[in-house]
This record gives C-alpha cells, structure tokens and sequence, in this order.
C-alpha cells in the first residue's frame, strides 16, 4: 500500500536542500537517508533521499541529484509517497494510519448512524474526519479524544459524541444580543 508521508515545499539554500511538510508520524521511519520515495505526479520521482535533517524546526531533505536550487525549486508541491505493508500497525495504541480510518461507519454511542468517513484532512491543529453523511451530505467531525470516543477496526466503526451544533442545528447560542432583545421586548 502506498502512503503519502510528506509533500516538498520551498528551496532551502543554493545546495539542492528543501524543506518538507512531513504527514507521518514516523518520519524517522519514512524519511532516513536511503529511502527510495514514490512521487505525485509520478513524474518527478522516484527520488531518493540522499541527506536529511532538522533546521529551525522544518525538516530539509536533499535527493540524489538534485545539486541545486533550480532541481529543488521544480519539486515544490510534490507529494512523497512510501510503500508500506497494508497489515503495519502504527507503533502508539491510539495511532493509526489514514488507510485504516477510510470507509469507517461514524456512529453515536447510542448506535445512530451518522454517516462514512470519506477524507481525513490534515489541518495544523488537528485531524478532521470528513464524513459523508446518507443524504449526501458532509459534516466535519474533529478527530480529538474527547468526541471520537473509539475506533473499533474490527467493526469498521467510529463512536463519535459530539457537541451540540456539531452534526444537527441543535445549538444554543447564548449571546448577550438575545438577552437584550429580550429584555426590550418585556418594556
């Protein structure tokens, strides 16, 4: 199964360095030097990994012969994608990889269907599960402990408890605005 473990972003330096935007949990696993990397689009890859390492936080790569900034400028955007055996687990308990989270039915804990989990998007704060619900519509279920209760592989399930507002029109917005229309409304 292929996996997509990073994506190349800008040109780092004169040397043929980029920095990347890891989207693995194990990029000391992923990345090391050595590592022969699919690509998307295809075109620009295989590369192997020639050089890697930390820098104000960000993680350059250098790949076998790309000695320049022009050859690294012209991989900007691509994604890097690594070959993994469809049965690994992820080393952490409460870990796991996208492949395993597609196509989960999403639940309540009462059992009510909610819907199917199509996208796992990868924002800077946190993971959002996208979940195509059976009217066709989406909703965006934050992948947080305190509403993803449990992920059940063997049942191909999801338990969600979310708040209020979340995946109905449930919500009670207290606003200090209502108050005062209220209280006019009573003069």
């Amino acid at each position: 199964m292929q996996l997509v473990v990073a994506r190349v972003g800008r040109a780092h330096g004169i040397k043929g360095e980029v920095t990347v935007e890891v989207r693995t949990d194990e990029p000391e696993l992923r990345l090391p030097p050595g590592a022969v990397l699919a690509t998307d689009p295809p075109t620009a890859g295989p590369l192997t990994i020639e050089t890697g390492r930390v820098h104000s936080g960000r993680l350059l790569l250098r790949f076998a012969g790309v000695q320049d900034r022009t050859g690294a400028e012209a991989l900007r955007n691509v994604l890097l994608i690594a070959d993994v055996d469809p049965e690994e687990m992820p080393e952490g308990e409460d870990e796991y990889y996208d492949h395993q989270l597609m196509d989960l039915d999403v639940v309540l804990a009462d059992g009510t269907e909610v819907g199917r989990i199509t996208e796992i998007s990868h924002l800077p704060s946190q993971d959002l599960f996208v979940v195509e619900r059976p009217d066709g519509s989406e909703v965006y279920i934050p992948f947080v402990q305190e509403i993803v209760l449990e992920i059940d592989l063997e049942e191909q399930r999801a338990v969600i408890d979310p708040p209020p507002g979340l995946i109905d029109d449930q919500a009670e917005v207290a606003s200090s605005k209502d108050d005062e229309d209220s209280s006019k409304a009573d003069d």
